[in-house]
């Protein structure tokens, strides 16, 4: 702590500070003189003396705070503070020492002054040093505000400071932190000849077991003042004004006050503000009927009670002058809105039990401002009962999905909170998001940062307005079309890929090599070698002869496959349908090359009627059927309807006009006839020959 100070010359300095200090005398140097800029200064001091001030006296200093020493009193000066200029004056008095001070503390230019720590208990004496400094007070016309902090007195004592200044210019006293002994022997309180305004008691301990309470009750509800405020005192109950009350503004928050306040109160009709915050409230149906006979009451504060409402105890008769009502911190839940003041503008339920706003609700068309903050409510309200809600705070609840037409149901909305909800970010919340961006960025509060993704875990923590999810992914209907637009172009590209590269064809060549390979492994080889000599009998027309001399013959025998052709392999003498009959019986197939020419040749009808009527009807599979140009169905003739059976049931090899799959033919069509034969073949072959 400092003792000593050492002064240098300063002047640009508006805030300097000495107080609760060592100081003997007033840290206060004549380099001080300059400092006209100065708007606050502290100091401390245990002696005070009229000259240590003269060189701040033409200061207009805006706040003094004077800290006055332990010591302090022992050679005091009444007018030592005669020459401060200030507008608030703050002044604590020594802690420890009963108040017999005379210090004059009526500063001529003081508008606000601030005492503290004030102890008069001793009796006789009581507070007689501290009344005789009150008394001064007249002397400054222009003090309007008083405020006294820590005050440890008896009940006797605090009420002649309270009429006291009743009846100097005070107009704004508060009182905070006091603690009060002894009897209550106080005579009637003279409310007369007051320019008091407002009266504000707070932090009230009382240390006396009994105590006429309804007597301080009545003295503190007949003060003829506007503004009267009683906190923190463990008040447990005040009585109606006896007569028309003056009063505008009551606070009585922080007490034990409980439903029965005010009950059948007829004399504050001029009330226009109610404080019971912090009470011992509970049932809202009464708090309901207590302010029926306040015909002026606009704001009521009820919040931070125990309150609920059940509908069985009937309607709830509010003052029709309510307009703001505070509820917030209660145990109220959805029947809260069936108790409601028919005209109210302001209404704040933060904090309570509420899920959802019943729909029947028809007492909120005047409403204007909603706060539902720190409820469970699952979804946004609509408009459709509250058609003037411009003001809406619904955040740190459960709503998940809000709905998207809630700015089209809100039309006068001005500001809405609701962040801080544990949103799932999916499809159904585009539409919401959508929304908030086609409104002014200053009607919803507290975005982007307050609106976060709670769900799916993938997106927990996302603002809203960076979630994303692609119009595609949430349109089902849209969805489908696509997928099937998209399937029909691959589909179309597909097959327009299979016909230029005739993949088709190379399919059928596959399949037909795929059964023939099965076939083959179903016959048994010992039984096919001992009746086949040849590998193949080809029926062909004459006028196809050059292909199969060119085309067929060579591609077939250069891999040692035996043909039999019938122009090479018919045994001279023997009749045409003799010499058929052996050459099928001794070829492991049969391929006819079937094309208009042949449809038209008789040999080949000949050759296909008598297969027709020994193999046909046998079911045989060793039928090989090459289509070397294509054949309309009209020009088989009607008796070979066998053959129109089999082209239209059976597979058949095409003959591929371009070069590149030929080979590929070919290899189909010598794995088809392909068979290990036996040496004997040889002989017998040039037996025919």
């Amino acid at each position: 702590m400092l003792e000593k100070i050492s002064c240098h010359p300063t002047v640009n300095l508006k805030h300097l500070d000495f107080s609760f200090n060592a100081f003997d005398f007033l840290p206060i140097c004549q380099e001080f003189v300059n400092m006209s800029q100065l708007q606050f200064l502290g100091l401390s001091a245990t002696h005070l003396q009229k000259s240590s001030v003269l060189p701040i006296a033409h200061l207009h200093i805006s706040r003094v705070l004077l800290v006055l020493g332990e010591t302090y009193g022992e050679k005091e000066d009444p007018e030592s503070l005669q020459g401060l200029t200030t507008e608030t004056l703050h002044i604590v008095f020594p802690t420890r020492k009963e108040f017999h001070f005379i210090l004059d503390v009526s500063a001529s230019t003081a508008v606000s002054l601030e005492l503290s720590n004030i102890k008069c208990v001793l009796p006789n004496i009581g507070c007689s040093y501290f009344l005789y400094v009150l008394s001064k007070l007249q002397k400054n016309s222009r003090l309007s505000n008083l405020t006294l902090n820590n005050i440890k007195t008896t009940w006797y004592s605090f009420f002649r400071i309270l009429q006291l200044v009743w009846h100097t210019s005070i107009e704004y006293l508060s009182i905070s932190n006091v603690k009060l002994e002894g009897h209550l022997d106080f005579k009637d309180f003279d409310y007369s000849n007051t320019s008091l305004k407002a009266l504000s008691i707070h932090q009230v301990i009382s240390n006396a077991f009994s105590l006429p309470q309804s007597y301080i009750y009545k003295i503190l509800s007949n003060m003829n003042i506007q503004n009267f405020t009683v906190s923190g005192t463990h008040m447990i109950h005040m009585v109606c004004p006896s007569q028309m009350s003056s009063f505008l503004h009551l606070d009585f928050s922080n007490n034990l006050l409980t439903d029965m306040v005010f009950n059948n109160c007829k004399n504050l009709a001029r009330l226009e503000t109610l404080s019971l915050q912090m009470n011992q409230l509970k049932t809202l149906a009464n708090i309901a009927h207590m302010t029926k006979e306040m015909k002026s009451l606009q704001q009521l504060d009820i919040s931070q009670n125990s309150l609920w409402y059940d509908e069985n105890e009937g309607y709830c008769s509010w003052t029709l002058s309510l307009l703001s009502l505070n509820m917030s911190s209660n145990i109220l839940t959805d029947s809260v809105f069936r108790c409601l003041p028919p005209r109210i503008k302001v209404l704040d339920l933060h904090n309570n039990r509420i899920r959802s706003i019943p729909k029947d609700v028809t007492s909120l068309e005047a409403l204007q401002e909603l706060n539902l903050a720190v409820n469970s409510l699952a979804h946004l309200p609509g408009c459709d009962t509250l058609s003037s809600l411009s003001v809406l705070t619904i955040d740190y609840n459960a709503i998940s999905l809000p709905s998207a037409h809630f700015f089209q149901s809100c039309q006068k909305i001005q500001s809405i909170k609701a962040g801080s909800n544990p949103f799932h970010c999916t499809c159904e919340l585009r539409e919401f998001i959508q929304s908030i961006d086609q409104v002014s960025s200053e009607v919803v509060e507290g975005w982007p940062d307050s609106y976060k993704c709670d769900y799916p875990e993938s997106y927990k923590g996302t603002l809203l307005k960076d979630f994303h999810m692609s119009p595609l992914s949430c349109n089902p209907a849209l969805l489908i079309v696509t997928i099937g637009v998209t399937g029909l172009v691959f589909a179309v590209i597909v097959t327009a890929l299979c016909i230029y590269f005739d993949l088709p064809w190379y399919l059928r060549m596959m399949y037909q090599w795929t059964q023939t390979r099965r076939r083959a492994r179903n016959i048994p080889l010992d039984e096919v070698q001992r009746t086949i000599h040849f590998h193949a009998f080809i029926s062909y027309s004459g006028q196809d002869s050059a292909w199969v001399k060119k085309e067929l013959l060579p591609n077939l025998e250069k891999e040692d496959i035996r043909i039999c052709l019938h122009e090479r392999n018919f045994v001279p003498g023997k009749s045409i349908v003799e010499n058929i009959i052996n050459c099928i019986e001794k070829s492991y197939k049969s391929i006819f090359v079937l094309s208009p020419n042949f449809i038209q040749s008789e040999w080949c009808h000949y050759e296909l009627y008598f297969a027709h009527h020994n193999l046909f009807h046998e079911g045989s599979n060793n039928l090989i059927l090459i289509l070397l140009e294509p054949i309309p169905k009209y020009s088989i003739p009607k008796s070979y309807h066998k053959l129109r059976t089999l082209m239209a049931q059976r597979t058949y090899l095409e003959w591929p006009k371009e070069k590149s799959k030929h080979g590929l033919f070919w290899a189909n069509l010598r794995a088809s006839i392909h068979i290990k034969l036996m040496k004997q073949a040889k002989e017998i072959d040039h037996t025919y020959i």
